[in-house]
């Protein structure tokens, strides 16, 4: 799992005003993940042994006698299970073969599908290219995205709409005694701002760098533009901003499912939402 070394995370909290119970307490809210990134993105101390791991766009390879899954969304997502970092997720992914994603991301899909190829299957990529049922008799196509090589690097995210502990309610409360001046006003928002600034800082240092604004990224809590769908017994699968198939495409796309159902490999339960 990621983490960060805990006299590093307290001499992070006193640089930015904030208290070792607090920091303790937002380490508490937080879940790992692994950013799905361009090579450029990675971290400099990761880059040189970096290894791709996933792609956007292009063509799926399928197994012998499985066509391209209807109704024939575009390929957005091939993840090479075998080539993500073991023991970062608190989600279990397949350990091999590779995780296919057909949806749309331009506007919100029917239905989208997760396949899962498992390793040493026999495979062919297919062509975007097929018989239409139409009456005018034209070939159908389906939109292919530019491929784009990406690069795992592991992260932590933080659940922004869980409620705060005791102890950060108190550190955030403190100052409002002093409310003759301002109503406490200032003074709340300084602390807010210190606890703004101190989540960024080691949200960044477990990325190793600053973290991407576009990304595609595998398991932890989503950061979605709406309300989040990974809530009660949900879970984040994955999450796909737009920008980052499409420069584009201005949605993001999050697929969630039930810990059960992802570890036992069952995709056609989960559930997709697109916010834009």
């Amino acid at each position: 799992m990621t983490s960060i070394d805990e006299s590093l995370l307290l001499k992070t909290a006193a640089e930015y005003g904030v208290p070792g119970p607090v920091a303790r307490e937002l380490m508490a809210r937080t879940r790992p993940c692994l950013y799905l990134v361009p090579h450029e993105q990675v971290p400099a101390a990761l880059r040189e042994d970096a290894r791709p791991a996933a792609r956007t766009g292009g063509l799926p390879a399928l197994p012998d006698g499985v066509d391209w899954p209807e109704p024939r969304n575009p390929l957005v997502l091939s993840v090479d299970c075998a080539a993500l970092p073991h023991d970062v997720l608190d989600i279990e992914l397949p350990a091999d073969g590779h995780l296919l994603l057909f949806t749309e991301i331009e506007y919100p899909p029917e239905s989208s599908v997760v396949l899962h190829v498992r390793a040493g299957a026999r495979t062919t990529e297919r062509s975007a290219t097929y018989e239409s049922n139409e009456s005018n008799g034209e070939a159908g196509q389906v939109r292919v995205y530019e491929p784009r090589t990406l690069y795992p690097v592991p992260g932590l995210t933080l659940d922004g709409d869980g409620e705060a502990g005791p102890r950060t309610r108190a550190f955030l409360d403190e100052d409002r005694a002093d409310e003759g001046a301002n109503d406490g006003a200032g003074a709340q928002d300084g602390a807010e701002d210190a606890l703004d600034s101190f989540e960024e800082a080691v949200l960044d240092m477990a990325f190793g760098g600053q973290r991407p604004g576009v990304c595609v990224q595998l398991g932890g809590f989503s950061d979605s533009w709406d309300m989040a769908p990974d809530v009660g017994e949900l879970v984040l699968f994955v999450q796909l901003a737009g920008q980052a198939i499409d420069y584009n495409v201005f949605t993001m796309n999050l697929i969630v499912g039930t810990r059960e159902d992802i570890a036992a490999r069952r995709f056609a339960g989960l559930q997709y939402d697109q916010q834009c």
